[in-house]
C-alpha cells in the first residue's frame, strides 16, 4: 500500500495504490555522470510489483463495506512497477473475492511470473487501523 500520486497513469479514484509483490532486490550500481564524486558503489533497493486497480470509489468507514480492487490486465503498460520500499505505508491483507470467479477458469494465464493463472475477478481490501 502506497499513496498514490495521480500523475501516475493509474487509477485516480482511491488516495493510495495497491500492489501485490513480485520481487524484492537490491541492485550495487556506480554513478558516472555529471557532478561524479567517486566511483564507489551504491545499494540501491526496490520492489517489483503488480498494480490492483479500483473497481469503485473507496468506502466510508461508516458504510460497513470492504473497498474492491481487481489487478491490472498483464498486458496493460501500467500493470508492473517498481517501488522504492521507504514509499510503503504498510502492508495489508488482499482476500479473494471469491464469489467472483477466477480470471482464468482453465488455469491458464499469460505470465507464469506474475502468475496471472490464478487471479481471481475481484478481491477486497483488508485494512486495519
Amino acid at each position: 500500500m502506497v499513496l498514490a500520486d495521480k500523475d501516475n497513469g493509474l487509477d485516480p479514484r482511491s488516495p493510495y495504490l495497491y500492489g501485490c509483490v513480485l520481487g524484492i532486490y537490491h541492485v550495487n550500481a556506480i554513478y558516472v555522470g555529471p557532478r561524479l564524486s567517486d566511483y564507489n558503489s551504491r545499494q540501491l533497493k526496490f520492489l517489483w510489483v503488480r498494480w490492483y486497480f479500483n473497481t469503485e470509489p473507496l468506502h466510508e468507514w461508516d458504510t460497513l463495506k470492504l473497498d474492491s480492487v481487481r489487478f491490472t490486465p498483464v498486458n496493460d503498460e501500467n500493470a508492473f512497477g517498481f517501488v522504492d520500499p521507504s514509499d510503503v505505508l504498510r502492508s495489508c491483507h488482499i482476500v479473494p473475492a471469491f464469489s467472483s470467479k477466477k480470471v482464468h477458469s482453465d488455469g491458464i494465464g499469460l505470465s507464469r511470473l506474475a502468475k496471472d493463472s490464478d487471479d481471481w475477478r475481484r478481491y477486497y481490501i483488508i485494512r486495519y487501523g
